[in-house]
Formats: C-alpha cells, sequence, structure tokens
C-alpha cells in the first residue's frame, strides 16, 4: 500500500524519571542511561525526521528536563521548522530554566498532574512533585508559553475530576488532557489496583460534561475514552505506521510508544537505518498496515477503516498474538479476557491494592 508522511514525531529523550507513577506506560525494561543516543545522535535524527516531512516534535521521556542538551535540541527543531511540545513532569522546571526553554524556542508545555491535592498527587506520583508543579506552572505562563496539562484517570483519583479541572483553570491551562489510563507498561501490571467501577467512571464523565459546560471556551478539556469498557476498540494511533512515529532513548524506532513490547516484532535503530528507511520499509513498520494483515472478524467488519482493528500492542499484550482482534471489540473471539477483568473488578475480587511502582 502507498505510505504517506508521518505527521509527529514523539522523542523520548530518556526514561529517567523523578516519579514513580503506577499508570507509567513506559516499558516494564527502561532503557538505561548508558544506552541513550548522543546529542549529536538526536541532532542528525531531528534533521532526517525534518527531511521525511514531520511538522511536530514532542520531547518527553521519562523527563526529558534530566537531559543537559534540551536546549540544544530545541534550538535545532525550531531552526529545522518543527513546531516543539514539551512534555514534562515539571519536576526540575525552576523559573531559570523556563526562560531557557522560551529563548530556545518551545512553543508549548504539557505539564502533568496527578491529583488535585497535594496529599494524594504525591501519594500517586511516589515523590513530593506537587508544589514544583505548580510553581513550575506559574513559570510558564510568566514566561508566555502555552500551558497545556494531563491527568491520568483511575480508581484512585476519578472521584476529584471536578477539582482537578477547577485546579487546571486556576494554574492558567489553556487545553487539559483527561486521559483514563491505558493498560501498558507498568499500567498493565498494576491495571487490578488502577482499574475503575464502571459506576465510577459514570460518575466521572458526568462531572467532565458538567465542567465543560461551567468553562466553556476558557479551557479546552478532552475526554479520553477507557476502552475496557467499550465495545469497539480505539483507533491504533491513527493507523498503524501512518502518522506518526516514536524513536526510543536508544534509537529504536516505534510505530507507537507502547510497541516495544510487542516482543514478536524486531524494531529497527537509528543508530543502523537511515529513518526514511525505516518509516518506508522495514518489516515493523509495515506488519500492520493497510488490511491484508487482518483476521476475521475485522477483515469483513465495516469498522475496519475506523479503528484498524484496534490496539495492536493491546492485542500481544492480552492475547500472546499482535494480529489478534484487540479484545476489547465484543466481536473479538477473546473477549472474554476484557470481560473477566472487568467482571473480577465490579465485584471486588481484585487482589491487593499495593502498587509495582517503575524505578526512576
Amino acid at each position: 500500500m502507498p505510505v504517506g508522511l508521518p505527521y509527529a514525531l514523539t522523542a523520548e529523550l530518556t526514561h529517567r524519571c523523578p516519579l514513580h507513577c503506577p499508570y507509567c506506560s513506559n516499558p516494564i525494561e527502561l532503557q538505561k542511561r548508558e544506552c541513550e543516543l548522543s546529542t549529536d545522535e538526536w541532532l542528525n535524527v531531528l534533521e532526517q525526521a525534518a527531511d521525511l516531512g514531520v511538522v511536530q516534535v514532542h520531547f518527553t521521556g521519562g523527563e526529558p528536563l534530566l537531559r543537559s542538551d534540551l536546549e540544544q535540541l530545541i534550538v535545532r527543531a525550531r531552526e529545522l521548522g518543527f513546531f516543539v511540545n514539551l512534555i514534562t513532569s515539571g519536576v526540575g522546571l525552576a523559573e531559570e530554566r523556563v526562560r531557557r526553554l522560551s529563548e530556545a524556542g518551545v512553543d508549548s508545555v504539557q505539564l502533568s498532574l496527578q491529583a488535585a491535592t497535594s496529599e494524594l498527587a504525591d501519594t500517586i506520583a511516589g515523590f513530593k512533585a506537587y508544589e514544583r508543579k505548580r510553581q513550575a506552572a506559574k513559570h510558564i505562563r510568566e514566561n508566555g508559553l502555552a500551558l497545556n496539562m494531563n491527568v491520568v484517570l483511575h480508581r484512585a483519583n476519578l472521584h476529584q475530576i471536578e477539582e482537578m479541572i477547577a485546579l487546571c483553570v486556576a494554574w492558567g491551562a489553556q487545553r487539559l488532557e483527561l486521559a483514563n489510563a491505558q493498560y501498558y507498561g507498568w499500567a498493565l501490571r498494576n491495571v487490578d489496583q488502577l482499574l475503575p467501577l464502571r459506576e465510577q467512571l459514570k460518575e466521572a464523565e458526568a462531572a467532565y460534561v458538567r465542567a465543560s459546560e461551567r468553562y466553556g471556551k476558557q479551557i479546552e478539556l478532552l475526554w479520553i475514552v477507557p476502552d475496557y469498557y467499550e465495545d469497539s476498540p480505539k483507533p491504533c494511533m491513527g493507523g498503524w505506521g501512518h502518522i506518526s512515529l516514536t524513536i526510543a532513548p536508544d534509537g529504536q524506532v516505534l510505530p507507537c510508544t507502547a510497541s516495544s513490547e510487542i516482543r514478536s516484532l524486531s524494531f529497527d535503530n537509528v543508530r543502523d537505518r537511515d529513518l526514511d528507511w525505516i518509516w518506508k520499509h522495514s518489516p515493523s513498520f509495515n506488519a500492520f498496515r493497510g488490511q491484508e494483515w487482518m483476521p476475521e472478524p475485522c477483515r469483513s467488519c465495516e469498522r475496519r477503516e475506523l479503528d484498524y482493528g484496534g490496539c495492536r500492542c493491546q492485542a500481544f499484550l492480552l492475547t500472546g498474538d499482535a494480529r489478534a482482534t484487540d479484545p476489547v471489540c465484543a466481536l473479538s473471539p477473546h473477549r472474554s479476557v476484557i470481560l473477566n477483568r472487568i467482571g473480577s473488578n465490579e465485584t471486588g475480587e481484585r487482589g491487593t491494592y499495593s502498587y509495582s511502582y517503575r524505578g526512576g
């Protein structure tokens, strides 16, 4: 099939992070500092991405502020014509660092939030970060940068959804993504502790609707659906290898941030291959493009051009087969995997409430 151009690059500069969030979607096997791409390697990646047609770059991690060359990378990204977004915990984002980032040319900053109160937020993050986030938001606004925020929603914080929205408005956020937890990496390991009850989700979505009406155009609110409770799967990143790519800290090039966990695939590395070749010709990026790979019921389903058969990472993690129909789909032969998990959750058969926290 014809291959289009990628629109966005997610540059995972490091897996190092001061937070230890139990819902982290980074892989269980985190890349070590000594494996990270060097400054020169990242600069080369940015140049290749520009040649490939990418127009947006999202610097993320882990915590990208832990890279001392972050400003240098932002400067080069802007020189190449990218829109530059920084995704950060806010830890380490002191006033002087924000000023340097602004001078480097960053266009927007996405700041994470764990809960509306400092006690719960710091408990979830496994680190006293709440007050640092508040200060970071203040510095971002004072330097004239666009402040976007992100909250991962799960059983422990859904009851605070209206308070979290009000807090983000008070901190001056222009946009807030309310992202119901997606169960990959550490989040999948902690799914029994994170998965909310159906009634919790119903109440939270009603609170989101009320807040949307209350604040109007004062803040842009986005609700990312919790697909375990849906009958149709979410689209796979706009289609596997269609509009975006991710580069892991060690240089692996991935169709999405979670795809390194598909052990049945081998992913090429920018240290060995040009980005153009990887995007257009690598077996991993072509594995699930188009519809030829699809099994039934996907192949004959009228939704196949809407959800692309669902999430390949989720299919692999829950069935062991990346080609399988996403178990979230009501028509999937593996649907019982999801129904059993939801059933155990609703009846309280969830086991211990202790989390497995990702390392730094």
